[in-house]
């Protein structure tokens, strides 16, 4: 590394931390209230396996993970905005 270069870790490491506690106490404030089985948290956890993964582009496999990828349009919207997760499918 030259003296120019900026030492990632240091940049970075304390903000990582900070959203892996984050996240960490949102689930458990799931399971203390029972909601740890919405289908936005299955999949968040499905999500997470890509963190520990080696291979380059990480954000955008998890990004994909967490993105409806329905084509076909709905009936009538039941919020404004999106739900941040696939829908459950039967």
């Amino acid at each position: 590394m030259s003296g120019n270069d900026s030492n990632l870790v240091d940049l970075g490491f304390l903000d990582a931390r900070i959203k892996l506690i984050d996240i960490a106490a949102f689930l458990d404030r799931l399971d203390r209230h029972g909601q740890a089985d919405d289908y936005r948290v299955k999949a968040l956890r499905e999500a997470f396996a890509e963190l520990d993964s080696k291979e380059p582009g990480r954000a955008s496999r998890v990004l994909d993970a967490l993105s409806d990828h329905t084509e076909e349009p709905i009936e009538a919207a039941e919020i404004q905005g999106a739900f941040g997760a696939p829908p459950e499918t039967d």
